[in-house]
């Protein structure tokens, strides 16, 4: 299978003007982006279906981050229930974004009082069961739980790949929350865990981070793209990379000019 790496920026803009982003994207040759429900899904389901249908004439693919109010393992049932809400809220606008299951990316839970054994058995019962309402409603979605960045937020690589093992949910990598929780990042033994995965998706920016983990995302150095870009040619995977810095478009420019000038 020929590789295929697709790069785009975390957010298509609002409703009004999605339509229009998705075409410049086109123009560019960027053919991937997310829709950020950040603060909440506020989409009208017409507005999804239109902002699919072009999404699709153009072959841009779509992706969703859900909200970021999401705790899957809280200690409140009333707020592990409304996470679950918030998750398939987007998973209902997800359905109309691509051909191919739409990835729906969450940061799923704390640890809280939890320990890590604990919390990974309620987020694995949550994705059941929000799997469940997908397969009955027949969304064209699919969960896929994002690496975090702090040691005290579940989802470590090792954690989601027993996730994506045991449940068939997807998974988002996001190479820069990797760094910024393991202060450091050694890229073989990741892409020997995840080269098995077919079609990745991913995330990736600059990053500053404590050590207590992530701070805030960066502009991506092309240095960084580089090495990364390096990694999965050499690893022939097929892999969508979201970029999240303050400059999301124009990093994303920058990585495909990188791989157009490697992959030759």
């Amino acid at each position: 299978m020929t590789q295929q790496v697709r790069f785009g920026p975390a957010g298509i803009g609002g409703a009004k003007d999605a339509v229009q982003n998705l075409n410049h994207f086109k123009k560019i040759g960027i053919k991937a982006a997310e829709v950020e429900f950040t603060y909440g899904v506020k989409m009208h389901i017409d507005d999804a279906k239109r902002i699919g249908d072009e999404a699709k004439k153009l072959d841009i693919r779509l992706s969703v981050h859900a909200p970021y109010y999401i705790n899957l393992a809280s200690e409140d049932l009333k707020i592990r229930e409304a996470s679950k809400k918030r998750i398939l809220e987007a998973c209902e606008r997800a359905h109309y974004f691509s051909r191919e299951k739409s990835r729906v990316v969450f940061h799923a839970a704390y640890y809280g009082k939890y320990s890590k054994e604990e919390c990974y058995d309620i987020v694995k019962k949550a994705i059941i069961e929000m799997q469940a309402i997908i397969k009955k409603k027949k969304w064209n979605a699919i969960l896929a739980p994002e690496t975090t960045g702090k040691a005290t937020q579940f989802g470590d690589l090792d954690e989601l790949l027993k996730l994506h093992k045991e449940t068939g949910c997807f998974l988002c990598i996001d190479f820069a929350h990797i760094l910024a929780r393991e202060q450091k990042i050694d890229y073989k033994k990741i892409f020997d865990k995840i080269k098995g995965i077919k079609d990745l998706h991913a995330h990736f920016s600059g990053i500053e981070y404590t050590s207590k983990g992530e701070r805030r995302h960066l502009i991506t150095p092309i240095t960084k793209l580089l090495e990364l870009l390096r990694w999965i040619k050499r690893y022939n995977i097929s892999i969508t990379i979201i970029n999240e810095s303050p400059s999301p478009l124009l990093d994303s420019i920058k990585g495909l000019k990188i791989w157009n000038s490697i992959s030759r």
